[in-house]
């Protein structure tokens, strides 16, 4: 992505396949992000190894799903693990559930390791060549998203507070929470933006970002004035351009968020729902069969 920033993309990003990136650090790399599976991780770890650049001395998680944190028992100890200050709690709640969701995967034998430095807003890490400022993000597709921010190169890993070519998942996190976000994101000049899945992209992934989340707004305002529960709006709803995004049932997890706070604004952005069961009413709407994980 620049010198001593490099990016490591798992096409073609859809459940638990994600994308990672490595940094020059003064003292060794800084990764950021793992992966879903040791098997995963182990390649990841090889890659970097093949740089030649030294040890990765501090791992970055950009929040604390499974596929973006599973994969640090493979750099850590003696790596470092850095997150934001929610993440260890909700790493806590979660666990290793998501290997429930698709037990068929090869997840290989995980420990968590969850992170042993946090931080509330803004931390700079030193690299080869100037600095990343880690920025706290969220509440947008969780409570505690951090996004690594190359100033001088104005590269952006966004982790998943953006995604290009796949569906936007803000179950967790927060409709208007993520349109903030993406204004703060396109408010720093990115040249290049790394998302959390899915390819490499220029800024103008942060408009198709912003653009799904909108209509997502007007489907759910559609459905809460027609009194049609999330997944029945889900099923009626004309996807148009945004059909040809991977995993298109996670209309139904976010409509779930969108009716939350279009119904009740008192509440704080991110306030707790049941994934599960909105999981299982993507099940519903993918006609009964599991949503596909290739990790």
């Amino acid at each position: 992505m620049a010198d001593g920033a490099y990016a490591y993309v798992q096409p073609p990003g859809g459940w638990c396949v994600n994308n990672a990136g490595v940094l020059g650090g003064r003292d060794g790399l800084v990764a950021i992000d793992t992966a879903a599976t040791l098997r995963r991780a182990r390649a990841f770890r090889d890659e970097v190894a093949g740089l030649g650049r030294g040890p990765v001395r501090f791992v970055v998680n950009t929040h604390h799903h499974g596929d973006h944190i599973f994969g640090n028992c493979v750099f850590a100890p003696p790596a470092t693990v850095i997150a934001h200050d929610a993440a260890p709690g909700e790493i806590e709640k979660a666990g290793l559930g998501l290997r429930r969701l698709w037990p068929d995967v090869d997840w290989g034998e995980i420990s968590l390791v969850p992170p042993a430095l946090t931080f509330p807003d803004r931390l700079e890490i030193r690299l080869e060549n100037g600095a990343a400022e880690l920025l706290y993000a969220g509440p947008a597709h969780t409570t505690n998203d951090v996004v690594a921010w190359l100033p001088d190169e104005r590269v952006l890993f966004a982790g998943d507070v953006v995604m290009h070519g796949v569906t936007p998942f803000v179950l967790m996190g927060s409709v208007h929470g993520s349109l903030r976000a993406l204004a703060r994101l396109r408010g720093l000049g990115p040249r290049v933006v790394v998302c959390g899945h899915g390819d490499i992209a220029g800024p103008e992934v942060i408009d198709d970002n912003e653009e799904y989340l909108r209509w997502l707004l007007d489907v759910a305002r559609d459905g809460v004035a027609r009194g049609r529960t999330p997944l029945e709006a889900a099923s009626r709803a004309d996807l148009g351009r945004f059909a040809k995004l991977l995993d298109p049932e996670r209309i139904v997890g976010n409509l779930h968020r969108a009716y939350l706070e279009l119904t009740r604004p008192e509440l704080p952005y991110a306030a707790e729902l049941p994934v599960l069961d909105s999981f299982r009413e993507m099940i519903d709407f993918n006609g009964g069969r599991l949503p596909r994980c290739h990790a």
